[in-house]
């Protein structure tokens, strides 16, 4: 088996080239989209086997955009990226499809550690301020 393929997706440039340095290493960047239409356009073409949402972006937001990827075949894994520190988003999320939660203050720690697990079969959730996970 090959390099696992990742589509990112996030309105932010600076979080997308953040995540592209972190993840390239070790696994193949397949697309950089700004907004979750994009990412429901592209996910059929490209076939990646795993999905790095933001949730707030434009168009259309990243729990829309992996709730209707549900229906995809075959089905990337996805983990969210996102500011949000609630856990609101975490259980919204999750509802959505995903398997991993990781929130932004704590990508360069938690996103290749949340990449690897998801790829595993498990789920990975940062440790949110003032909650445990």
């Amino acid at each position: 088996m090959g390099r696992a393929r990742i589509l990112l997706a996030d309105d932010q440039p600076e979080i997308l080239a953040a995540a592209a340095g972190l993840l390239g290493q070790e696994f193949d960047i397949i697309g950089a989209f700004s907004n979750g239409q994009s990412v429901i356009e592209a996910v059929p073409q490209l076939n990646p086997d795993l999905l790095v949402l933001d949730i707030s972006m434009p168009v259309v937001n990243g729990l829309e955009a992996a709730t209707r990827l549900q229906e995809q075949v075959p089905k990337p894994k996805v983990i969210f990226l996102t500011v949000h520190n609630e856990l609101d988003f975490v259980e919204a999320a999750f509802t959505a499809g995903a398997s991993g939660y990781v929130v932004k203050i704590r990508l360069l720690s938690d996103l290749l550690t949340a990449v690897r697990e998801v790829l595993a079969g498990h789920t990975f959730i940062s440790k949110l301020n003032g909650h445990q996970t």
